[in-house]
């Protein structure tokens, strides 16, 4: 067994996973603007690539020593390849769908690859469980660093004009980049062995794990302040780019910096943690990560945005490594089956609560900060200059610009602007734009609108997540108590002993 070569297998597998949580960031401003959707729809489908994760890791998590590690690695891979190639052949008329489902299948071996590789970590390192997790999960954050600074080079104008010139759409273009880890991490674990879990090296039965894990009161605890931890770190994480880039900063650029700063600080995971103990780092972290989020809501500057962007940075930079390894450290016979319930119940309630929620409080405080006056002026030139416009153009762009003036009219028709019809006019008029000088003016008209109101809403569902720091403030500041008084922070071996 190569244990040098399984970690780092492990590790561009990881890339994979943050690639794909990058590249779908990154592309989130482009679907909603070519394909019309609302940010509910754009929420949904940025969940489905969290959510699917959740029902990989649960179902696959537990059964890693039935099925083999080999085995669910190869299953990864496929999800990672299906995935992004159904993305990039998504077409218009069944856009939500398609995209939703190429999501959702990456998700899956996202998921699979956190099923496996977590309790891989701590097998192969059994006496530097949080050390090595926090060092194995850089990757997460260094992988979205090099595809948010991939997708941004390839949404840059003179590569974009190449890209079109070629016939290539820069998005699609960007999704493939998830293509290339992946054939890596493939290259890394053929004819690798893998070893059994450390749960079962020591004889602990698959009923004694559950036990481990469901019968362990810290344990239930530490599974509650992970939907906290993980919808601090990761809700925000898929609006940032969209959010930011509304308000005319480059919110991918933020979006690489954010995790460029936590790939550093969890590559010298080892000192912290020594000086501080797990516990000790979460209460920090706890109390950075809601100030920075709440301090981010105001970001209305590209230098308030990387002043703001610090601080959340170095809040959230430890949380999932850390509360994977306490679990591993402080209830080591839940096993496989206590890290697949952490990181799903993580993301399952960002996938299904976190990222849908945010995109439904950005969508409503959108509608309320549209100037009524201009948005309906924006709308009626586009009932008056888009048929004109489509005049001798290809019947598919004349049928794009029949349904921005339907839908522009059905705004304009009714008493009060219609709260989600109205930015979706608006959408569809900036994605059916059928060219020329008068429709490109009145699409900067339209964005002059819309941009602003995206902006101002995707930055209060930051604020309205902040909040639920002050819970695992609590939380964390108590176990944190509790092991000073015993004599620090104490680790438990699988048989019971510390």
């Amino acid at each position: 067994m190569n244990r040098d070569r399984l970690f780092l297998g492990s590790c561009f597998s990881l890339i994979s996973t943050s690639v794909c949580f990058a590249v779908i960031g990154a592309i989130m401003g482009s679907l909603k603007r070519q394909f019309a959707l609302s940010n509910e729809e754009i929420g949904y489908i940025g969940g489905a690539a969290i959510w699917g994760f959740t029902i990989s890791i649960f179902v696959l998590g537990p059964l890693i020593d039935a099925l083999g590690m080999k085995n669910l690695m190869r299953f990864a891979m496929l999800c990672h390849l299906a995935g992004a190639i159904i993305m990039i052949l998504t077409r218009p008329n069944a856009a939500f769908w398609m995209l939703f489902s190429g999501a959702l299948i990456l998700s899956f071996g996202n998921g699979t690859v956190e099923a496996v590789c977590n309790p891989l970590i701590a097998t192969l390192y059994p006496d530097q469980k949080t050390k090595k997790l926090n060092q194995f999960h850089v990757w997460f954050p260094g992988g979205i660093v090099i595809g948010g600074v991939a997708a941004f080079l390839l949404g840059r104008e003179v590569v974009t004009n190449l890209l079109n010139d070629m016939d290539l759409e820069p998005w699609r273009v960007t999704v493939a980049l998830i293509l290339i880890p992946t054939i890596l991490y493939a290259i890394l674990f053929t004819g690798q062995k893998f070893p059994a879990t450390e749960r079962v090296q020591s004889g602990v039965t698959f009923g004694g794990m559950v036990r481990g894990a469901l019968g362990r009161p810290l344990f239930l605890v530490l599974l509650l302040c992970m939907c906290i931890t993980a919808s601090l770190e990761l809700g925000p994480g898929r609006w940032v780019p969209a959010v930011l880039e509304a308000g005319g900063i480059a919110g991918i650029l933020i979006l690489a910096y954010i995790n460029g700063l936590m790939a550093v600080l969890r590559s010298f995971a080892g000192p912290v943690i020594h000086r501080l103990s797990p516990t000790g780092i979460l209460v920090g972290s706890a109390i950075l990560a809601g100030a920075g989020l709440y301090w981010f809501s105001f970001a209305e500057s590209t230098a308030m945005a990387f002043a703001s962007a610090t601080v959340f940075a170095v809040g959230v930079c430890y949380f999932w490594p850390t509360m994977l390894g306490v679990v591993s450290e402080r209830v080591p016979k839940s096993g496989a089956l206590g890290l697949a319930l952490m990181g799903g119940m993580g993301m399952l309630i960002v996938g299904l609560v976190t990222a849908p929620q945010m995109g439904r409080i950005s969508d409503g405080y959108l509608h309320q900060q549209l100037d009524r006056e201009q948005t309906r002026a924006a709308l009626q030139r586009v009932v008056e200059v888009y048929p004109a416009a489509a005049v001798g153009q290809p019947q598919v762009i004349r049928d794009e610009a029949a349904a921005a003036v339907s839908a522009a009219t059905k705004v304009l028709t009714a008493r009060e602007l219609p709260e989600g019809d109205t930015a979706g006019a608006l959408r569809t008029a900036i994605s059916n734009n059928p060219g020329g000088d008068e429709a490109s003016a009145v699409v900067e008209d339209i964005q002059g609108v819309l941009n602003p109101a995206d902006n101002y809403g995707g930055r209060m569902s930051f604020r309205y997540v902040a909040p639920f720091s002050i819970v695992i403030i609590i939380v964390f500041g108590g176990l944190y108590v509790r092991d000073r008084k015993a004599g620090g922070y104490a680790v438990e071996t699988i048989g019971g002993g510390s």
